[in-house]
């Protein structure tokens, strides 16, 4: 009876006293005190067990839902649900939360130095503004003269023509034109000249490939010297190759000679009227980071028939910006960066003192050579600091060095630029020395073109008509017109499909024959061009990125994947499965990208998901992981192989986001090729993911995978987010705490145009005041 009472008495204190039983119960910061701070550390900082701090970008029930499935790690089951939401809602407050890690250390804007990219297109700038500018018009292809003759006689001239590449194999024939032109030719001698322009689309270093069995010259960049000189034929070579390194969204001058003459490279023939020998000419090209093998003759989109000037492009070997924040930062110094700025300097001295009489104007023997040399070096440094010179620094900076070589005028200029490429003036745009007007104009040209103002910038600056939002917009939706603006912003796509890396595919040659290093290049192409239609058409919609039904195809792509036969050797836009595939998503490349070399792979296909497209923190595994083999586990579908895999425990956290998402493109293989079955099972496409509002969506295959993503919110902030990291090189909240959730409301309310939200966020990082 004693213990019935006493239950009685308990009960009885449940209705009566409430508050005094509940009071009792451990509240959040009790249960991370109890259960997590041995792992964790007080402040989520990390320990030896647990070593990365404990912040992220989940919401709070995702955070919660994540602590109730795996937390704490050997006792899962000891914390329920409540208690997860307790301990969930502490740690977000105190600590999780980006917004609280704002407030506990609010972010701002560093001052950077450029950027080794920013650093060789300003000096591209900087030399630029001293040669005559052209204009490419819409005209693709290269202007062609053909001559009569086997030396460029200008009454021999018979053809005058633009042609979209350079790809003949003449044999035996002269050149094809009017019927009466071509009965004019000697077809056992010609030659052909074309010139014009060939248009970067990135940076780095390309291999220009010339194909030819008679004589041939090339320049690229270089007025003077061929890149490639077989003018003079030996051996029996008919394959000439050179390396030569451009800057994205530039064009460049290009000029090549062909010359047919009567010997041939395996003439060894003695008759005096020999039969007419086959002649053939390509002009090709092996784009940066691609495979050995992924040489293609220069399609007509990258060339123009007008002739660009010289673009200076310094190629001194710096090291690499800091990156690990997940964008390019000119935020560190060391002995290696410092010596390399000085390399970079000495080879643009180098560059100018060769070219002199053409950039200042002043030959050796002109008599105002000394003032014209002086004004060169004026105008060199106020491009360089982005703003006129100050008497005193005009006699800093110029006077002082000419007076130090009164004999020699070519190393006074020598001097002069190394001090103004060396000056934090110049290596640092916002460390002060500019005023309000010029420095929007600075930061404005480094976040749309990484480079410096052009005249219309300097011009407004130096107008005071860069003083309000609205002027700052009109000059920057101009800019977005200029090719450096499409290259960075295919950049940006690039890394946010995490393909900035460039990876060289290879799949396994029985499995998948004809997937070779030319059609790994060609499905590339294939998606920067997608991509660049999505971006620059009208509308310019992020959600065609996602939803779109049309890939661009040639003829190898259309016949390895089974499509209608393209008419063209070009690429063709075209529907493309369109019941089963939507966008980037399953696009070939993408797929081909995230799968082993046999084998699909659902986890590197849903940590893409996860992370990139909702911009979701997951981290590497612990330990090393070696997937299962299909042949270890010969009656398991890869869904199956997965799930076995990663079903422990310890990978849940993980797992349970990016498996679901990974699953539902299941439909393709290795090399993007739609499938029903796998392992002779109906493939299961079905997948789900708890969203940051708290609930679960469902969807079964791609399809309705990219649906989900192209109307969610969080996809949305994502990709709004690593924009500003990308064109601003700084944390988006830098910008104030609420600037995240402003440019999200904005780009919703522009119908989600990928072109206003790069003006707007270009803006943002121009007008926002410096400390």
């Amino acid at each position: 009876m004693p213990n019935m009472r006493a239950l009685l008495l308990l009960a009885l204190g449940f209705f009566l006293f409430p508050t005094a039983i509940r009071a009792e119960e451990p509240t959040g910061e009790q249960i991370y005190k109890q259960m997590c701070v041995r792992c964790h550390g007080m402040a989520g900082e990390g320990t030896k067990k647990a070593p990365q701090p404990l912040i992220g970008d989940r919401s709070l029930a995702q955070l919660a839902a994540v602590i109730d499935r795996t937390m704490p790690e050997d006792d899962p089951d000891s914390l329920d649900a409540i208690g997860s939401k307790k301990v969930a809602e502490f740690i977000f407050e105190k600590f999780y939360s980006p917004a609280t890690q704002a407030r506990i250390k609010p972010p701002r804007v560093e001052l950077s130095r450029l950027t080794v990219k920013q650093y060789r297109n300003a000096v591209a700038d900087i030399i630029a503004g001293f040669r005559t500018p052209v204009k490419l018009d819409d005209k693709q292809g290269l202007h062609g003269e053909y001559y009569n003759s086997r030396n460029f006689q200008g009454n021999k001239k018979a053809i005058d023509r633009t042609d979209a590449e350079v790809k003949f194999n003449f044999g035996t024939n002269a050149p094809e034109s009017e019927k009466e032109l071509k009965e004019k030719f000697d077809s056992h001698q010609f030659c052909i000249r074309w010139e014009g322009s060939v248009l970067a689309p990135e940076t780095g270093m390309y291999e220009f490939v010339v194909r030819t069995d008679h004589a041939l010259r090339l320049w690229v960049n270089n007025n003077k010297t061929p890149a490639i000189d077989a003018w003079v034929k030996s051996g029996t070579d008919v394959e000439y190759r050179a390396s030569v390194y451009l800057l994205a969204g530039r064009s460049y001058p290009v000029k090549l000679e062909f010359a047919k003459a009567k010997q041939g490279v395996d003439d060894s023939a003695k008759n005096p009227n020999p039969p007419p020998k086959s002649a053939f000419v390509s002009l090709l090209w092996k784009r940066p980071h691609r495979g050995s093998e992924a040489v293609e003759v220069i399609p007509a989109r990258h060339l123009s028939p007008v002739r660009s000037p010289e673009v200076c492009v310094i190629e001194a070997s710096f090291p690499p910006d800091d990156r690990s924040l997940g964008w390019e930062r000119g935020t560190t110094i060391s002995k290696e960066w410092d010596a390399a700025s000085t390399d970079a300097a000495l080879e643009t001295a180098g560059y100018v003192l060769a070219r002199l009489p053409e950039l200042a104007g002043a030959g050796e023997a002109a008599k105002d050579r000394d003032v014209k040399l002086r004004q060169f070096c004026r105008t060199f440094a106020e491009r360089a600091f982005r703003r006129p010179l100050s008497e005193d620094e005009k006699r800093i900076f110029i006077d002082r060095q000419f007076d130090a070589a009164p004999a020699d005028a070519d190393l006074a200029v020598k001097r002069v630029i190394l001090f103004v490429l060396k000056s934090p003036r110049f290596l640092y745009p916002d460390s002060g020395t500019l005023t309000e007007q010029y420095a929007v104009a600075s930061r404005l040209a480094l976040a749309l073109w990484d480079t410096l103002p052009d005249k219309e910038l300097l011009t407004a600056a130096a107008e005071g008509k860069l003083g309000t939002r609205a002027e700052v917009m009109k000059h920057a939706e101009r800019m977005t017109n200029d090719p450096r603006a499409h290259a960075k912003v295919r950049e940006f796509l690039l890394i946010w499909l995490k393909l900035d890396q460039n990876p060289e595919l290879s799949k396994d040659a029985k499995r998948f024959p004809g997937f070779d290093a030319a059609l790994a290049a060609d499905l590339r192409t294939s998606l920067e061009l997608f991509l660049d239609d999505v971006v620059w058409a009208d509308g310019s919609d992020f959600r065609r990125l996602l939803l779109s039904e049309e890939i661009y195809l040639n003829s190898r792509l259309a016949k390895f994947y089974g499509v209608d036969p393209v008419k063209t050797d070009g690429f063709t836009k075209v529907k493309f499965e369109a019941e089963k595939r939507s966008g980037v998503l399953t696009h070939p490349y993408m797929l081909s990208v995230l799968a082993y070399n046999v084998e699909s792979s659902p986890i590197h296909r849903g940590v893409f998901v996860a992370r990139g497209m909702l911009g979701i923190t997951i981290r590497p595994p612990q330990d090393a992981f070696t997937p299962f083999t299909a042949d270890l586990h010969p009656g398991l579908t890869t869904r199956e192989r997965v799930a076995l895999q990663t079903k422990a425990v310890a990978c849940a956290g993980c797992h349970t986001v990016m498996n679901p998402l990974g699953f539902s493109l299941e439909n393709f293989d290795a090399v993007g090729r739609y499938r029903e079955k796998d392992r002779d099972k109906a493939v299961d496409v079905s997948g789900s993911y708890d969203t940051r509002a708290g609930a679960t969506a469902k969807f079964t295959g791609a399809k309705e995978l990219a649906k989900f993503l192209a109307d969610n919110p969080e996809v949305h902030a994502a990709f709004t987010d690593r924009l500003v990291h990308h064109l601003a090189k700084q944390p988006v909240m830098a910008y104030g705490i609420e600037k995240p959730a402003e440019l999200r409301k904005l780009f919703s309310e522009s119908g989600l145009s990928i072109r206003k939200l790069v003006v707007e966020v270009a803006v943002t990082a121009a007008i926002t005041r410096r400390e």
